[in-house]
């Protein structure tokens, strides 16, 4: 914590000095000489590369952290207090892990192993994963995929989901005297959501499957995860809701439009505050900023009318950087800066919904690569996300 602490701060230090040259360096017609340009560049690239190590370092502490939980913890007791016989849905037990596990390194279908893995078997032959991994592979598709710790997220057992949205509210009105009481309904909507199919294969050497000291476990979890949460980054942002879930920036179903810029290349400091105040009031005091790392660093050069920069970086460890006084995300898969894009978000992102439709499943592939010694791992999840309320995030849109 104390090395994440110093590297904050010296990644602050090392913004300031970037300003601080930045102004001296302005020329007249306020542009820098190619020479202090590219000092500035590098000056702004060491900024950036200090965030990133930052960012590192946090996630490895808190993947140090979850990885050093005991994992002997997990419910074994019968639900109804005194009945022995297994409940179909219950995976948390130490023989059902032990049975996982055993098919994950070929170790056979023994009717014991059979016996165990009945409570998780699906109507494909594949295998729900013990309470333990799934556990393990949900943090790490937090830790890949940020957007899933800002966004609501439900899960649902079957078919579509329908979530009742309000479109119109009612309203009151003065009256005089003995006058007639205007009628106004509150009008609903509905929005559905889902369950796409998201899938990834691993392929895994026979050596690897028969060495003790590989944590098998663990690696699928990783790299499992590494692609889900890939997959569904980009899905979650720009996703055009035709075999996957709507993207917050798409034009259609997506976030409202805030403010378009006047430029095709570049948004003013004046924007992005007008940006700010086409969100309603009682959604600002949750939101948050969403945009690409290149498109940040377009924003790093904007001043306000006072002369201070719009962002500021974080000195606290664990505190994001920020935009106008609110925090400020990034995602590589947010769109950069091009004619007729919608480049930055800003809302309440807790009104986009994420769907997991039951348990992510996994299957154990032993011929179709077998003439290569590897074994092949099949793993799928079911899952949507849409923005329930287009005005809980407005979008910057760059002129087309």
């Amino acid at each position: 914590m104390n090395q994440i602490l110093a590297l904050r701060e010296k990644r602050a230090k090392a913004w300031d000095a970037a300003k601080a040259f930045l102004d001296s360096k302005r020329g007249t017609d306020g542009t820098l000489s190619a020479e202090d340009s590219a000092t500035y560049d590098k000056m702004e690239a060491d900024v950036v590369n200090l965030g990133k190590e930052v960012e590192r370092l946090e996630r490895q502490a808190v993947l140090d952290l979850e990885l050093n939980k005991p994992t002997s913890t997990a419910f074994v007791g019968a639900p109804d207090g005194g009945n022995t016989k297994k409940a179909k849905t219950t995976r948390g037990t130490d023989e059902y892990r032990n049975a996982f596990n055993k098919v994950l390194r070929g170790k056979g279908m023994t009717l014991e192993v059979r016996n165990a893995l009945e409570v998780g078997e699906d109507s494909e032959g594949g295998y729900l994963a013990p309470d333990e991994f799934e556990a393990m592979l949900i943090q790490a598709l937090t830790e890949a995929n940020l957007f899933r710790s800002v966004a609501n997220v439900i899960t649902t057992g079957s078919g579509d989901r329908k979530i009742p949205v309000v479109t119109a509210e009612g309203t009151a009105s003065w009256v005089d005297e003995e006058g007639p009481i205007g009628d106004t309904d509150t009008v609903f909507g509905q929005a559905t959501l889902s369950a796409y199919k998201l899938g990834a294969m691993i392929k895994v050497s026979e050596e690897l499957l028969n060495d003790s000291v590989f944590n098998l476990e663990a690696y699928l979890a990783a790299e499992f995860a590494r692609r889900f949460a890939n997959a569904e980054e980009s899905a979650f942002m720009i996703g055009d809701g035709s075999g996957k879930p709507t993207g917050l920036f798409h034009t259609s179903g997506g976030a409202g439009v805030g403010v378009t810029t006047a430029s095709a290349t570049a948004p003013t400091a004046d924007e992005l505050i007008d940006l700010f105040y086409s969100l309603k009031a009682p959604y600002r005091s949750n939101a948050r900023w969403l945009l690409n790392d290149a498109t940040i660093k377009v924003i790093r050069k904007l001043k306000d009318a006072e002369g201070q920069y719009l962002w500021q970086p974080a000195i606290t460890a664990g505190a994001p950087d920020m935009l106008l006084n609110r925090p400020l995300l990034t995602s590589a898969y947010a769109p950069t800066i091009a004619a007729g894009a919608r480049v930055v978000a800003f809302g309440d992102f807790k009104y986009y919904w994420v769907a997991d439709r039951q348990a992510r499943s996994f299957k154990r592939l032993n011929e179709l690569y077998a003439v290569n010694g590897q074994v092949g791992f099949l793993g799928t999840q079911r899952v949507d996300g849409k923005l329930m309320l287009a005005e809980a995030v407005k979008a910057l849109v760059m002129k087309a």
